[in-house]
C-alpha cells in the first residue's frame, strides 16, 4: 500500500507528465494522443512506474519512441517539478492494458449463453 507521500508524488508526476506529452514532447510522439493513466512511485520516491494509454498511433512503436527519449522527458519533468521535490524520479514506462482487457471481457460476457431465469410464482400470505 502506498503512503500519502507516495500518492501525492504520483498525482503530481501524473499531472505534469500528461501536460508534457501534450505540449513539450509533441515532436516525439507526433499526432499520437498519450494519456498517463497511472503512476506508482517507489517508497524512496526514486522510481516512478508510469502506465500510458495511446490513441491514433501504434502503441508498441510509440512506447518504444518514448523509452528512447526517456532522458528528455525526465528533463522536462525536472524543469516543472524541480522546485517542489528533492529527487526527480527515474521514469519507467509501461503500456496500460486496461482498455483492451475491458474490450476482451465485454466480448467474452456478450458471447455467453445464459438461459433466462425461471419466473417465480407469487405466493400470497394468509
Amino acid at each position: 500500500m502506498e503512503s500519502k507521500r507516495q500518492q501525492k508524488h504520483a498525482k503530481l508526476i501524473q499531472k505534469e507528465l500528461g501536460e508534457i506529452f501534450q505540449k513539450e514532447a509533441r515532436h516525439l510522439i507526433g499526432k499520437a494522443m498519450v494519456t498517463v493513466t497511472r503512476v506508482m512511485v517507489s517508497p524512496d520516491l526514486s522510481v516512478a512506474k508510469t502506465y500510458l494509454s495511446f490513441l491514433l498511433a501504434d502503441p508498441a512503436a510509440t512506447l518504444e519512441l518514448i523509452n528512447d527519449h526517456k532522458k528528455e522527458v525526465r528533463l522536462y519533468l525536472s524543469k516543472r517539478i524541480g522546485k517542489s521535490v528533492r529527487i526527480i524520479p527515474e521514469l519507467a514506462f509501461f503500456p496500460d492494458e486496461s482498455a483492451s482487457y475491458a474490450q476482451h471481457m465485454d466480448k467474452v460476457i456478450s458471447g455467453l449463453n445464459i438461459p433466462a431465469a425461471p419466473e417465480e410464482e407469487d405466493e400470497e400470505e394468509d
